[in-house]
């Protein structure tokens, strides 16, 4: 007989969270795999210790830090689960060592800024959307200080470019607010708007961000092109109070004006990494 899975039960703490004001994009990623992984076990009976570390020691991260992130992230729903089964083994604090605090966030120069949107120009398909697209959700970041889901998560009727003002729902705490934009923001936006009407129609809804291909930027596509670009421009740690990352994006020094790029045709790249794509 099938064990049931631990998935709804995944859902039913994660909607018990988001009612209390947490918007747990991160924890809810990871529960899920925990439960999937439980489920390919085929587990019966009680969560235990053994299992949960199990989990977060199978990572492929090569960040150290990330099994006692993993294992913090089922150790609060384990909490939750021994409310309703007390046979429930809730991992210790600490187990797999301590989960670090918050990193100090790298400090975009002038320079780096353009180096990224100058990337991101030449990615492919060179005259299509998917290059204005991120040229335009990079420098969005940087000048609004938008956290990448809230980015992701606009719908074209939370972009009001007549008052030049974002609608930003629901994010952290499930909180709502509005965004006002310099207007070198929003006379950029206006011609990405017109872009991707161009190449997408302008249906009345939908997400303001998108690619020819897919109809939602998601924050995991993001993250991977961003990463690519990275990798282009050769950025680690070294020199650097950490390596660049794009939630970084969002403590850009001059945080008013927006950035500006040549257009991607004719844009000379920049060296890469030998056998690069």
């Amino acid at each position: 007989m099938t064990p049931p899975s631990l998935l709804p039960r995944v859902e039913e703490y994660l909607a018990y969270r988001r009612g209390l004001g947490f918007a747990l994009e991160t924890p809810a990623w990871l529960l899920r795999d925990f439960a999937r992984h439980v489920d390919r076990c085929g587990h019966r009976g009680p969560l235990t210790i053994e299992l949960a570390t199990g989990w977060a020691l199978s990572s492929r991260s090569a960040d150290p830090a990330q099994p006692a992130r993993r294992l913090a992230a089922v150790r609060q729903f384990a909490r939750y689960l021994a409310l309703s089964a007390p046979a429930t083994e809730v991992p210790p604090a600490g187990l797999l060592g301590r989960v670090p605090h918050r990193r100090q966030a790298h400090i975009y120069s002038e320079a780096e800024l353009t180096a990224l949107l100058r990337e991101a120009s030449l990615l492919l398909p060179r005259r299509g959307l998917r290059p204005k697209t991120y040229v335009t959700f990079f420098s969005l970041l940087a000048t609004t200080g938008l956290r990448l889901s809230e980015g992701c998560r606009l719908e074209r009727s939370d972009v009001d470019l007549d008052a030049g003002v974002l609608r930003i729902r629901e994010s952290k705490f499930r909180k709502s607010r509005l965004v006002p934009l310099h207007p070198t923001a929003t006379d950029a936006l206006r011609r990405y708007t017109a872009d991707r009407d161009a190449h997408c129609g302008a249906a009345g809804r939908g997400r303001f961000f998108r690619t020819e291909r897919c109809p939602v930027l998601t924050p995991s596509a993001v993250e991977k092109t961003f990463a690519r670009i990275r990798r282009r421009l050769r950025w680690g740690a070294e020199g650097r109070t950490a390596r660049p990352r794009i939630q970084d994006l969002r403590h850009y020094a001059d945080s008013r004006i927006m950035p500006t790029v040549a257009h991607p045709v004719g844009v000379s790249p920049l060296p890469r990494p030998h056998g690069g794509p």
